[in-house]
């Protein structure tokens, strides 16, 4: 039986054990987008994880969702981004930059420009903005001929993740970003080549995917998906043709992995492990769910055929998780209050698990 611990084999690298730091966005970086001492001394914090993937980070100005958010988009973004990278390897990590265009989930108080989407059906709900949350705008909508630009935003971070020393990307292909705009019912009602049937509602994505690849390599780039999730809003019919249909295109990529979230039944999240030949990383509870990932999920996840376990609010808690894991050790729970609100508090401040004789 697969353990939690056991080597693991990623492209080019081989992990030490299979838990992976999910993505989560922490609002830590500068307002023009730059990757703080701060966030260096977080990720190396946790770098005895198999793998760590970085919160989401903006490819352009236009697919900045939140503000205080990190962007690969400048040259002072990359230069940012060095001291991280070299931190968590100096730690012993590896580290792939999370890619996430906001896509519709923006705000022009953010980035002083009008989101853009699929189609122009706003976001459901508020949208995080440097002067607190507004209702969703409406997005433009992408003429055809701008699409294939977006998608080759995401490989052109990929390009700068690579220069800024990060072992590879993962596109955000999850959660109702742009990506997963594109494979929405309900936020795209295209009637283009983009639009319409399952094989053009994975068009943007395999796409997207493709044009990183060529960029830096399929060892370097993995994708997260949350096949039937509704977050902002989104709506997808026939979840499981249509997730069957992109992993075979993704296959003939042969990208590093694909990351699960557990945003449907689990039949057909097994069904999916099936279809996919490559590694599958899994999230087993739903993120911002009422309940964290524990250990007893991942071996359930494990005896159902993946690869990697991706843990996510128990990280920011217990920089340690690894070892907690490992020996039984009883987990800190996490200050919700300082998820977002910038500053140490509730970052740097966590520590590892200390013994009492």
């Amino acid at each position: 039986m697969t353990t939690l611990f056991d080597r693991h084999r990623l492209g080019d690298l081989t992990l030490p054990n299979r838990v992976v730091m999910a993505p989560m966005t922490r609002v830590r970086a500068t307002a023009d987008g730059l990757a703080t001492p701060s966030m260096a001394t977080y990720y190396a914090q946790r770098a005895t994880a198999g793998l760590i993937v970085t919160e989401g980070v903006q490819p352009s100005l236009i697919g900045q969702s939140n503000p205080g958010t990190p962007g690969l988009h400048t040259d002072e973004q990359v230069d940012a981004w060095r001291p991280v990278t070299a931190a968590v390897h100096a730690n012993g990590g590896r580290l792939f930059a999370q890619i996430m265009h906001g896509g519709r989930v923006s705000h022009p108080d953010t980035t002083g420009l009008r989101p853009v989407g699929p189609s122009a059906v706003p976001a459901t709900g508020e949208v995080f903005t440097p002067a607190g949350p507004r209702p969703a705008p409406v997005p433009r909508a992408l003429d055809t001929a701008e699409v294939p630009g977006h998608a080759g935003s995401y490989a052109e971070a990929a390009r700068r993740a690579v220069d800024a020393g990060f072992d590879g990307v993962e596109l955000h292909g999850a959660n109702g970003y742009l990506i997963s705009q594109f494979l929405s019912s309900n936020a795209n009602l295209r009637t283009d080549r983009y639009g319409g049937s399952v094989a053009n509602r994975i068009r943007f994505a395999v796409e997207a995917v493709s044009a990183t690849v060529d960029a830096v390599g399929g060892s370097r780039t993995g994708i997260r998906l949350s096949p039937g999730g509704t977050f902002w809003g989104v709506a997808e019919t026939g979840v499981p043709e249509l997730y069957a249909a992109l992993l075979a295109e993704l296959a003939r990529l042969d990208v590093a992995y694909v990351h699960l979230e557990a945003t449907t039944d689990e039949d057909v999240l097994v069904g999916l492990r099936r279809a996919w030949p490559g590694t599958l990383i899994m999230n087993p509870t739903l993120p911002m769910g009422p309940r964290q990932t524990g250990r007893a999920d991942a071996d359930h996840w494990l005896g159902l055929g993946a690869d990697l376990i991706s843990f996510g609010r128990a990280f920011i808690s217990n920089p340690d998780l690894v070892e907690r894991l490992r020996l039984g050790l009883p987990t800190v729970p996490v200050d919700e209050a300082t998820y977002y609100q910038g500053g140490d508090a509730g970052y740097l401040t966590y520590s590892a698990y200390r013994h009492t004789h």
